[in-house]
């Protein structure tokens, strides 16, 4: 499967660096926040092992783009391959086998951080069980494939870098890709959808509505990444595409997971004002009653802070059941220090 590597090379690399960039001030701006390197939290920390699996995943992407694989071509004669080829072949198939898993732990990891940071936002709003529920979801789907693929899908584990392979399983590995395009896309779709109905209940400046909006459209072209992956394994299964997007799905990832953090540093350096101010706006006469008078007597409501963790001032005895009653207590506050 030896490929030109045009476009993998430049593309890569900016991007992989980019990503470095955004985390570092990521890191920066929650030890801002949180005011020690030690108070760190554990999303802070796994996106630093996702960086590790990414830095990994490129790496050795670089190497299966010119390798080839056990995915033989329709006419060729295994019998004619020269022993040099077979173990060629045999060495590709393997940097395969550690690509498929980087990229698979890679990905996890930054819904994990993600879904980390949306337990601190929601903790006391409606939407934290879905929180937890998907959590489960993407734990699950995680514990599932690496089952299937590891000791199912391909018998024995050998023949993942057998020339050739016995079952097309081992590779073109087609239903590992239709399972990991089934959990991925889901657990993407959830986890954009989350925050919408709390971003819908508050008026935010048009700036900050822009940038949110931006990273979400990062989120969106991480879900078409996924899609694109798969349908070129499928379609174009001896050609550059797949690796190309398998790259793009990481790199997207990662910065939709880590902008929406690097707002305390940026506005340390340029002098900006906080994500602040009474920004829900109820949605009945009743909503914006209630919404005034917590406004006069702070001691009676609550403040969640986004995108940071959740801090309770004064909390009221009883929070009744119900989306809108929450938000009659509740002030978003959008400040990060």
């Amino acid at each position: 499967m030896s490929v030109p590597m045009g476009v993998l090379d430049p593309e890569s690399g900016i991007f992989y660096g980019v990503c470095w960039i955004v985390v570092i001030v990521r890191l920066l701006s929650r030890r801002l926040h949180r005011g020690s390197w030690k108070l760190l939290q554990a999303d802070d920390y796994l996106i630093l092992v996702a960086m590790a699996t990414d830095t990994v995943l490129i790496t050795i992407m670089h190497e299966v783009a010119k390798t080839s694989s056990n995915l033989i071509p329709p006419g060729d004669d295994v019998s004619k391959y020269s022993e040099a080829e077979i173990h060629t072949r045999i060495y590709g198939s393997k940097l395969v086998l550690v690509v498929e898993q980087m990229q698979l732990i890679t990905i996890w990891l930054v819904k994990a951080c993600l879904l980390i940071m949306y337990n601190r936002m929601t903790m006391v709003l409606p939407q934290h069980k879905i929180v937890i529920w998907t959590a489960v979801y993407v734990g699950i789907s995680f514990v599932v494939m690496e089952v299937l693929y590891l000791g199912v899908w391909c018998r024995p584990f050998n023949q993942y870098w057998a020339v050739p392979p016995q079952s097309k399983q081992c590779s073109a590995a087609t239903n590992h890709l239709i399972t990991n395009a089934v959990f991925n896309i889901t657990s993407d779709l959830i986890i954009i959808l989350i925050p919408m109905p709390l971003l819908f209940k508050v008026r935010l400046p048009k700036k900050t509505k822009c940038i949110l909006f931006f990273i979400f459209c990062i989120g969106a072209f991480t879900i078409v990444a996924a899609a694109l992956n798969k349908y070129y394994s499928f379609t174009h299964p001896f050609g550059t595409e797949w690796t190309i997007w398998y790259l793009r799905e990481s790199y997207t990832a990662i910065l939709c997971a880590n902008l929406p953090l690097t707002y305390p540093l940026i506005q340390r350096i340029f002098k900006l004002r906080n994500w602040n101010s009474n920004t829900y706006t109820g949605t009945t006469p009743e909503d914006r009653s209630t919404t005034r008078h917590h406004q006069q007597s702070s001691s009676q409501h609550t403040r969640v802070y986004w995108p940071e963790p959740a801090a309770v001032a004064a909390e009221p005895p009883h929070i009744p059941r119900g989306f809108r009653d929450i938000f009659r207590r509740t002030e978003i506050y959008y400040e990060c220090d």
